[in-house]
């Protein structure tokens, strides 16, 4: 197991660790500049993370969808406003931000 799967699991068990992998998290949400238009419980540009975290719920395959999103940008899913592509933002990164997005 992967010391980053071991820090999840005591965290979901413990809650000890969670609120410091969410801050790193949200780090990256800002470090990307995803805060410009999304916000964790407000509609802004985009939807609020919350928003998208009940829309995908228990969706198969979701993260990968999402990532590639990200990368590619889109348009159509939330309204008329686009989403830009993201193509320099790296894939670890991408998978980190999308988990604690999807967490919410």
């Amino acid at each position: 197991m992967h010391i980053r799967s071991i820090l999840i699991v005591a965290s979901a068990a413990a809650g000890i660790l969670g609120a410091p992998l969410a801050q790193a998290n949200e780090a990256l949400l800002k470090k990307h500049n995803c805060v410009a238009c999304h916000q964790v419980d407000k509609k802004m540009v985009g939807p609020a993370y919350k928003d998208m975290a009940k829309k995908y719920k228990g969706q198969s395959g979701v993260a990968v969808k999402l990532a590639e999103k990200v990368k590619k940008g889109g348009l159509g899913v939330w309204g008329k406003v686009p989403m830009p592509p993201n193509p320099a933002v790296p894939d670890g990164d991408i998978k980190l931000m999308i988990e604690y997005i999807l967490s919410l």
